[in-house]
């Protein structure tokens, strides 16, 4: 970095700048581990020395942190697939349930941004539809940081909420569904090839907050790929132009992990997972009512405290997933 020639290539400089902030970040928690280690033995010492029961709790919370914390790179460890360490693209569209499947696309939303948060990544608004009455009817953002994808991959699938409704009179038990769609984003150019008749390109307003600009010009862009019925929407960026980059880097991006999945099921039809949001297809349940339970239906991972899996708290599942 010290070189006087390092910032020519401003691309490979920040990709530089990033892996040796990932190496740094490595280095510093080895060494918390280590000095918590040797807290606890002192701790330990101190209390077999002075018969101090009292420390017993204090030890048990140390261990517990520091457990959780080696668990965490562990799983690290295990992400080894070719776009890993790539930030993520989240689609979340509302599925069967009106109203209260948009606000249940618009929890899970705040569920992922709180998630991101605690992570230290950065979330983009890439395309928003608000719900008619209520929530979001779909929205796409970015969640960027180191081994984004390779954790938020296990999101993908359809998500079942079960509540008594607040959309509801009657005050009885709905249930409804959000799918979610994680893809990376691919920053160098994929080799695939689109050809202009398999696409069908369209402008459109854009619907979501950020004001005059993104209000008045019809700059939003929309891709549908006819081969296999993919759609992708970018209204983020300042341009139509850039608008159409962003949606064609992530429609390349998109066909990769389908082609990826052909290869890996040779007897699978062309548009991979895609199955209708709604019963029997879900991933992950998430009952309010009349108990609180969240369970992935994949690895049987389950946390009686839903409230807290809603405000971000996702190891569990996402490490259960990538250790499976």
């Amino acid at each position: 970095m010290e070189a006087p020639d390092f910032w020519e290539d401003a691309q490979k400089a920040q990709m530089q700048s990033k892996e040796l902030k990932d190496l740094k970040d490595d280095i510093e928690t080895f060494d918390k581990i280590e000095s918590s280690y040797e807290d606890i033995e002192t701790l330990i010492e101190m209390g077999y020395e002075e018969e101090d029961e009292s420390l017993i709790s204090e030890i048990d919370q140390e261990l517990n942190a520091l457990e959780k914390t080696i668990e965490s790179i562990r799983i690290k460890t295990l992400l080894s697939g070719e776009y890993d360490k790539s930030n993520a693209i989240v689609s979340l569209h509302a599925g069967a349930g009106g109203t209260e499947s948009c606000d249940w696309a618009s929890m899970l939303y705040r569920m992922y941004t709180r998630w991101a948060q605690d992570k230290g990544f950065a979330v983009t608004v890439l395309d928003y539809l608000d719900g008619d009455e209520a929530g979001i009817k779909s929205i796409t953002f970015e969640v960027a940081g180191t081994n984004a994808y390779g954790y938020l991959k296990s999101e993908k699938g359809v998500h079942r909420l079960v509540r008594i409704s607040p959309f509801n009179a009657a005050g009885k038990r709905q249930t409804s569904f959000v799918s979610c769609d994680v893809m990376p984003d691919i920053e160098e150019d994929i080799d695939i090839e689109i050809k202009d008749d398999e696409i069908r390109v369209d402008t459109y307003r854009s619907s979501g907050a950020g004001g005059q600009h993104i209000n008045k010009t019809s700059s939003a862009i929309r891709i549908t790929h006819l081969p296999t019925g993919i759609v992708v929407q970018c209204q983020n960026e300042r341009s139509q132009h850039m608008n159409k980059d962003k949606a064609m880097q992530m429609l390349k991006a998109k066909l990769y992990l389908l082609e990826q999945e052909k290869k890996a099921r040779e007897a699978q039809e062309i548009r991979g997972e895609v199955t209708e949001i709604g019963w029997g297809n879900q991933i992950r349940s998430y009952v309010l009512q009349p108990y609180t339970m969240v369970k992935d239906h994949r690895t049987n991972a389950q946390n009686t405290n839903a409230q807290a899996v809603l405000d971000g708290d996702l190891d569990l599942f996402i490490n259960a997933f990538l250790a499976q």
